[in-house]
């Protein structure tokens, strides 16, 4: 079976979990296994699922996060994707916003990394890619019941 993170293309798909508390939005980040930076929950697209679909299972094996991923991407961002081969692939990632119903203390990743909660401006801080910053920074509203 070919290994989902060599496939040649370039589109991947991301949650952005977000819940409300004490009345200001909130935005859940996770670690990246090897390199340890603050990312979304996301990977390569599969045959069977849509990409809000897909965002949805990701947010639950990376973050433990269940919940409804929107239909409609809210935006989208590049990043470089070093292969375990050691090439570079330069992927297009749409984004998901997904509101938490429940964050569960065990799920498949949860040895491998690491979440945390932030206001839409730190998380903008925290990622490397620029254009995923600019989108944290200027989310438009939620919907509410993703």
């Amino acid at each position: 079976m070919q290994d989902k993170r060599q496939r040649p293309g370039g589109q991947q798909f991301a949650a952005l979990p977000f819940a409300e508390v004490e009345g200001e939005v909130r935005v859940l980040l996770v670690t990246s296994r090897e390199t340890r930076r603050w990312v979304l929950p996301k990977g390569w697209a599969e045959e069977g699922l849509a990409p809000a679909e897909l965002a949805a299972k990701e947010a639950f094996e990376e973050a433990g996060v269940l919940g409804r991923a929107a239909p409609r991407s809210i935006g989208s961002y590049r990043y470089r994707k070093r292969l375990k081969t050691g090439q570079e692939l330069s992927c297009e990632v749409g984004v998901y916003p997904l509101q938490v119903e429940q964050l569960l203390g065990d799920w498949p990743e949860a040895h491998q990394r690491e979440r945390r909660w932030f206001s839409p401006a730190q998380a903008a801080a925290q990622v490397q890619e620029d254009d995923l910053a600019a989108l944290l920074r200027n989310l438009p509203e939620l919907p509410p019941g993703a």
